[in-house]
C-alpha cells in the first residue's frame, strides 16, 4: 500500500530535508561512546576524554603509575523485550585496559615492570535505537538541559541612592567563581566563591602585577618621563616606592604627590626617570586610583599572604604556599576548567587568541574584565542579555553522562591512590586497584533519581518524540521553578528557528521547558544552530541565491539581515524591492539586495508538535499551545485515520518516532503474517560484511506490548506477498499510525451549533454511531505481577489448589496456577494462585480435630492469590513465568554447554577465514605503505613494495600493527580498517553470545534479589468513548462529552447525513482559533 495520496498546496519547498528528529539523543550518545570506532582512532571526547583526563594515577612516592590504554563495550545480556519483561536494566559491560607500571627506585622515569590487564568497569545503561534507556524494566529518557554557558558575564543594577553599579562574573565548568563589582565611590572589588569582598587590585597583585606601576602599565595608562621633563611630572602621584640604592632607605612612598623639591632629592640619589599616569583626570585612572587607596597591600608578596588568609582562614601563610594555591585555583587544569565553550566565549568577547584546548584563565583575562567594567562605567558598553541563546548552551545526554563518569572517576582516583599507598606486596595488579562498584552506584543514582532522567511519556508516537526533543532549564545546575522570573520564561528573539515559541507546558513550568524547533541542531559547543540559505552579494546591488545552506549560531546571526522563507522569489530574485528582514530583535524594511540569508522553510520556527497543526498562523498562540500539548495526550485508537487536512509532517513523525517497522534493505516480500515479515534481499554490500546475512531478513512485529502509560503497541503489516520494497520504506504500521502516517484521531463530520444547551461551556455532543462502530475505541494493557519469595516461614508456592476457594473460581487456572491465555476476567477473579506458609501458632480446637483426622498439618498455608482489580474487565493476552535454577548443573546441561563451545570454535575459525579472504582481496596488487609487527615493531614488508599473493600469504594478520597504513591507497586502507572493525565486533559478539547461552543454562532467569519466581499476566481492555471523556481538535478546541445522542436525533446535512459531533459556535470567536474553521472547510472539500 502506498501512502494515502496527499495534495501539496505549499508554495515553498524547504531547501534541505528535516534532520532526523531523534538526532539530538542518538548523535550525542554516538559521540559519547564512539562505539563503532577502533580504540586507536578514537577522538578525545565523551568517555574517552574522561578517562584521558583522569589517568595516569601515581602514588605519593611515584612507585606505581596506573595508565589508561583504551576501553571497549560488550553486548547487552538481554534484548530490550526481555529487559522490559524481567524488570531489569538494558546495559552493556564496559571493559577497560589498564597498564600498571612499577618504576625504578633510582630513576623514576624508567619502568621496571609493566602489567597490562583488562578490568571490568561495571555495566553501563545502553541507549536503544529509539533514544531511550531501559532502567529496571521501565523506559526512561534523559532530557537535554539548557544551562548558562561558562564564560564571563556582565550585568548592572542600582544602588538605593540611584547610582548604577556594574558587575562581572567569571563562571567556569568546574572551579571557583570570581565576581567583580563597582561601588558608589568608583572602586572595584573582587569576590571569590561568594565570600567577603576585597579591593580588586589585591587580586591583580597576587597574580603577578606587583606594583601600581605594573598595574597601570598593563592597562596602557602609564608613561615614563625623564626627570628633566618637570611639567609632565610635577603634581602627579608616584606609582612605586623610591628607594636609595646605597642605604636601602625608602625616600618616598608610592602614592605621594611629586613636587619640584622631591625631584631634586630623587636626582641626588641617582634616579634618572619616573613612571606616572598619562592622564590623572581620566576616569580609568581615577577608578584604579580609588581601588588602590582601599588596597592595604603594596606588593605581590603581601597580596598573596592576605588573599591566602582571606580564603583559608586560620592558616599561617607562606608566600610559596600561597602562590601555589592561587596558581592551582585559576591557572591549572586540575582544579579549574572553563571548558572549550568558556574559553571560546571569553576569546570572542575580548578578541583574544588563547588556545581553546587549554581551558584555564590567563592573566590577560582579568585585565580585560577590568577594562570592560571601566568601559561600562563610562557608558560605552552595555550589560549582557542572560536570556540570549548565545549565553546559554544545551547539555545533551552524552555530556551529562560524561559528567557522571567524571564524578565517579574522581572518587575512584582517591581510592586508587590510597590502595597504592597501602600496597602490601609486589603482587599488585590493575584489577586490585579498581573498584567498579563506584561507577555503577553513580550511574544508577543518576538514572534512577536525577531530575533530568524521566519516565518516558509513551502515550503515542508524538508524545515519545516530543519528550526526547525536550529542552529543560530545570535540574541540577539549572534554574528552579520558584526563583525563575518572567524574563527567563519569555520568548526571546534568539529562539527563532531554535526553540519553539508555542510548545511549552501550561502551569508552573511555562517557559522553563521548551521544545527544539524542527530544523534546529545542537553544535559541538552545545549552542543551538538554525539553517539558512546563503545569499551571495556580487557588488553594485547584484545578488544571487546560493545552493549552500549555512547553520548559524545565535551570535553569528546577530549581525545578519535574514529574509523570511515566505518572501516571494522569481527568477532568482526577490519580487519586491523593499523586503521585511530580521536583524537581532528588529524587523527593518530594507532594499532586497541587503539581505544576507533567507529562512529555509516556514515551519522552521516551530517544534514537531506545533508543525502538525494546519492553519497554525490563523490560531491565537495560547490556543496553539494547548493544541500542540493535547495532541500528545491522544490515546492510540483501534482504527485511526490520518488527517484529511495534514501539514506534510505526518509521515516524518511516524518514521522518526521508530513506531513503524522499516525495511533495512531492498528486496521482495517473501512472506508476511501478523507476527513477522520476511524480505528476500536483492544486493547487499558483501565486501565489508564479514558474516554476510543470508538473503532472507526477518522482521518480528511488536504485538500487544504495554507502554509506560498502559496504552498498547501493536504493529500491523502494510505490505503484501511478492511486493517490491526499497530500503527505508515503511513495511508495518505501529500504534497511532496508518499507512506510514501519524494518525492520532479520526476525521469527523462537525456541526457548529447550539443543541438544547447540552454544549454549553465547551461541552460536546457526539453521535451514538461513534460508540457502535468503535470509531473512538482504544485498547489498554494492564500488567499484573506476582513474586514468589523465600520467606522465614518457608517458600511460597504457585498452585491451582487454593484453600477455601471453590472450583468455579479456579476453573481458568492452569497446572502452574496461572490464568490461561484467552480467558475473560472481571474484578475479583483469580489471576495467579499462590499460597504462603502460615506462622506456627497454637492450633485452635477445630484445627486440632482436623489434624487428628487428616494427619500432620492440613491447613498450614494461607491464600495469597493475585486477584483482578476493580474496574478491570478484559481478556488475558499473555502470561509469563520466570524462575531461578535452584539445583546443581545436570549432565544434559553439561553436554549442551560442550556443544555450544564446539559450535563457537567452528564459527571462530570461519570468521578468521572470511577475514583473511577479504583482506587478501583488498591487499592484492596494492603498493605497500610499510607493514610492522605490533609486538616487536619489526618491519615485515617495506614501504613502496608491490604486494603479490605470495608476499601476502606469508603474513600473519593477527600480529600486524594497525597504527600505520598498510597500503598507500587511502580508500583501500579505510576498507581494511572497516574489515578489522567488523571482525573484532563479530568476534566479540560470538564470545558474548556463548557466555550468555551458558549463563542461561546455569543460572536460569536473572531476577531481583530474594525473588525465586516471577509470574506476569497481561490483560487487554477495550474501552469505548463515554460521557465524561475529553475530546479535542488540533487548535486547542477541547471539551468534555456531555451526552451521546442516538443517530436519528442528531442534526443532519441537506442530504440527510447526520453529523458526528456538535460543537458550540461560541467557542470560536473569543478564543481566536480560526484555524479550526479553515480546517473544517478544507476537510469538507477533501
Amino acid at each position: 500500500m502506498k501512502n494515502s495520496a496527499r495534495h501539496d498546496f505549499s508554495k515553498f519547498q524547504p531547501k534541505i530535508p528535516i534532520p532526523d528528529l531523534l538526532a539530538i539523543q542518538l548523535a550525542s550518545w554516538e559521540s559519547f561512546l564512539q562505539e563503532d570506532i577502533l580504540p586507536e582512532k578514537r577522538e578525545s571526547k565523551g568517555l574517552e576524554a574522561v578517562f584521558k583526563n583522569m589517568f595516569p594515577v601515581e602514588d605519593t612516592r611515584n612507585d606505581y603509575v596506573l595508565e589508561y590504554k583504551h576501553y571497549y563495550l560488550g553486548l547487552p545480556k538481554y534484548t530490550e523485550k526481555e529487559c522490559l519483561e524481567r524488570r531489569i536494566s538494558l546495559s552493556v559491560p564496559l571493559k577497560v585496559r589498564f597498564i600498571l607500571n612499577i618504576t625504578d627506585e633510582n630513576d623514576r622515569s624508567k619502568y621496571v615492570q609493566s602489567i597490562e590487564q583488562d578490568v571490568f568497569f561495571g555495566n553501563i545503561p545502553y541507549m536503544t535505537e529509539s533514544g531511550t534507556f531501559i532502567i529496571n524494566g521501565a523506559e526512561r529518557v534523559i532530557v537535554s538541559q539548557l544551562q548558562r554557558s561558562p564564560g564571563v558575564f556582565f550585568d548592572q543594577n542600582f544602588h538605593p541612592n540611584g547610582t548604577k553599579l556594574f558587575q562581572a562574573r567569571i563562571i567556569p565548568f568546574r572551579g571557583s567563581w570570581v565576581d567583580f563589582t563597582t561601588d558608589i565611590y568608583d572602586c572595584i572589588y573582587a569576590i571569590i566563591d561568594r565570600r567577603r569582598k576585597f579591593p580588586a587590585t589585591l587580586l591583580l597583585r597576587a597574580i603577578g602585577y606587583s606594583t601600581n606601576k605594573d598595574i597601570l602599565e598593563s592597562f596602557g595608562l602609564a608613561k615614563t618621563y625623564k626627570l628633566s621633563s618637570k611639567k609632565n611630572l610635577v603634581n602627579k602621584n608616584l606609582l612605586e616606592d623610591i628607594v636609595d640604592k646605597n642605604t636601602g632607605e625608602v625616600v618616598a612612598e608610592s602614592g605621594v604627590v611629586i613636587t619640584e623639591k622631591r625631584l631634586d632629592e630623587f636626582k641626588k640619589i641617582g634616579v634618572s626617570e619616573l613612571t606616572v599616569a598619562k592622564n590623572e583626570e581620566s576616569l580609568e585612572v581615577q577608578i584604579l586610583k580609588n581601588t588602590m587607596e582601599k588596597d592595604p597591600t603594596k606588593s605581590s608578596e603581601d597580596a598573596l599572604k592576605l588573599l591566602y588568609q582571606h580564603l583559608r582562614t586560620g592558616e599561617a601563610p607562606s608566600v610559596g604556599v600561597a602562590q601555589k594555591f592561587i596558581e592551582k585555583m585559576f591557572f591549572s587544569t586540575k582544579k579549574y576548567d572553563l571548558g572549550a565553550v568558556g574559553r571560546y566565549r571569553i576569546n570572542k568577547k575580548f578578541d583574544l587568541d588563547a588556545p581553546i584546548d587549554e581551558p584555564i584563565l590567563t592573566r590577560d583575562d582579568f585585565i580585560e574584565v577590568f577594562k570592560y567594567l571601566i568601559l561600562m562605567r563610562k557608558g560605552e558598553k552595555g550589560s549582557d542579555d542572560i536570556d540570549h541563546l548565545g549565553n546559554r548552551r544545551v547539555r545533551t545526554v552524552g555530556e551529562q553522562l560524561a559528567n557522571q563518569f567524571n564524578i565517579a572517576l574522581s572518587r575512584m582516583h582517591r581510592n586508587i591512590r590510597e590502595k597504592m599507598n597501602q600496597r602490601e606486596a609486589e603482587s599488585l595488579t590493575p584489577q586490585d586497584l579498581i573498584n567498579s562498584r563506584i561507577v555503577t552506584t553513580v550511574l544508577n543514582t543518576f538514572f534512577g533519581t536525577s531530575q533530568l532522567s524521566q519516565f518516558m511519556d509513551q502515550t503515542n508516537p508524538l508524545a515519545e518524540i516530543t519528550h526526547k526533543r525536550r529542552i529543560s532549564s530545570l535540574g541540577p545546575g539549572g534554574l528552579s521553578r520558584e526563583r525563575a522570573g518572567f524574563e527567563v520564561r519569555d520568548v526571546h528573539y534568539t529562539h527563532y528557528g531554535r526553540l519553539c515559541p508555542i510548545e511549552t507546558p501550561e502551569g508552573p513550568n511555562i517557559g522553563l521547558i521548551n521544545s527544539l524547533a524542527t530544523h534546529a541542531v545542537v553544535n559541538k559547543l552545545g549552542f543551538i544552530e538554525s539553517p539558512y540559505q546563503k545569499i551571495e552579494h556580487k557588488g553594485s546591488g547584484k545578488y544571487s541565491f546560493s545552493e549552500e545552506v549555512v547553520f548559524l549560531s545565535p551570535d553569528e546571526e546577530m549581525r545578519a539581515y535574514i529574509a523570511q522563507a515566505t518572501e516571494p522569489v522569481e527568477k532568482g530574485k526577490f519580487v519586491k524591492d523593499l523586503i521585511r528582514v530580521r536583524n537581532g530583535e528588529d524587523f527593518p524594511l530594507v532594499s532586497s539586495d541587503s539581505a544576507d540569508f533567507k529562512d529555509i522553510s516556514p515551519n522552521q520556527i516551530v517544534s514537531v508538535s506545533a508543525s502538525l497543526i494546519p492553519f497554525l498562523e490563523n490560531d491565537d498562540a495560547n490556543r496553539a499551545l494547548m493544541g500542540s500539548n493535547m495532541m500528545r495526550q491522544s490515546v492510540p485508537l483501534l482504527n485511526p485515520d490520518p488527517p484529511i487536512v495534514g501539514t506534510g509532517m505526518e509521515d516524518r513523525v511516524a518514521l522518526d518516532s521508530r513506531a513503524t517497522m522499516v525495511a533495512s534493505c531492498d528486496g521482495i516480500i517473501a512472506s508476511v503474517d501478523a507476527n513477522e515479515i520476511t524480505i528476500r534481499s536483492t544486493g547487499l554490500p558483501a565486501e565489508l560484511e564479514l558474516v554476510p546475512d543470508e538473503n532472507l531478513k526477518t522482521f518480528k512485529l511488536k504485538k500487544l506490548l504495554r507502554t509506560n502509560q498502559n496504552t498498547c503497541i501493536n504493529q500491523r503489516p502494510i505490505v503484501s506477498l511478492g511486493q517490491k520494497v526499497k530500503k527505508g520504506q515503511i513495511i508495518a504500521d505501529g500504534h497511532s499510525t496508518k499507512n506510514g502516517e501519524l494518525a492520532l484521531g479520526r476525521n469527523l463530520k462537525v456541526a457548529f451549533m447550539p443543541w438544547r444547551g447540552y454544549n454549553f461551556e465547551d461541552a460536546i455532543i457526539i453521535n451514538e454511531n461513534l460508540v457502535k462502530h468503535d470509531v473512538f475505541t482504544s485498547t489498554h494493557m494492564k500488567e499484573f505481577e506476582v513474586e514468589i519469595r523465600d520467606t522465614k516461614r518457608g517458600e511460597e508456592e504457585l498452585t491451582n489448589e487454593i484453600p477455601n476457594v471453590s472450583e468455579e473460581a479456579t476453573r481458568n487456572l492452569d497446572a502452574r496456577g496461572i490464568v490461561r491465555i484467552g480467558a475473560e476476567v472481571h474484578p475479583g477473579d483469580i489471576l495467579v494462585g499462590k499460597v504462603t506458609p502460615k506462622g506456627e501458632t497454637d492450633p485452635t480446637p477445630e484445627e486440632k480435630l482436623l489434624r487428628a483426622i487428616f494427619g500432620e498439618k492440613a491447613g498450614d498455608v494461607k491464600d495469597a492469590s493475585k486477584r483482578c482489580d476493580s474496574g478491570v474487565h478484559g481478556v488475558v493476552v499473555d502470561t509469563q513465568l520466570f524462575e531461578r535454577k535452584s539445583m546443581a548443573i545436570r549432565d544434559e546441561e553439561k553436554q549442551q554447554i560442550r556443544s555450544l563451545q564446539r559450535n563457537a570454535r567452528k564459527d571462530r575459525v570461519q570468521l578468521m577465514e572470511k577475514r583473511d579472504e577479504l583482506l587478501n582481496t583488498q591487499l592484492s596488487e596494492q603498493i605497500s605503505g610499510g607493514m610492522r609487527d605490533s609486538t616487536t615493531n619489526r618491519t615485515l614488508i617495506k614501504a613502496k613494495t608491490l604486494l603479490t599473493p605470495s608476499r601476502i600469504k606469508k603474513l600473519d594478520f593477527e600480529t600486524l600493527s594497525l597504527k600505520s597504513p598498510w597500503v598507500e591507497n587511502p580508500i583501500i586502507w579505510n576498507k581494511i580498517l572497516k574489515i578489522w572493525q567488523n571482525y573484532r565486533r563479530n568476534l566479540r559478539q560470538l564470545e558474548e553470545r556463548l557466555e550468555k547461552e551458558i549463563f542461561k543454562l546455569r543460572v536460569g532467569d536473572e531476577l531481583q534479589q530474594g525473588v525465586m519466581k516471577l509470574a506476569k499476566v497481561y490483560i487487554a481492555q477495550k474501552r469505548k468513548i463515554s460521557i465524561g471523556d475529553k475530546v479535542s481538535g488540533r487548535h486547542g478546541n477541547k471539551g468534555i462529552v456531555s451526552i451521546i445522542v442516538p443517530e436519528e436525533d442528531m442534526p443532519f446535512t441537506a442530504d440527510g447525513t447526520p453529523v458526528d459531533i456538535v460543537l458550540n459556535p461560541l467557542g470560536v470567536p473569543s478564543r481566536m482559533n480560526l484555524g479550526q474553521l479553515y480546517e473544517t472547510m478544507l476537510g469538507w472539500a477533501g
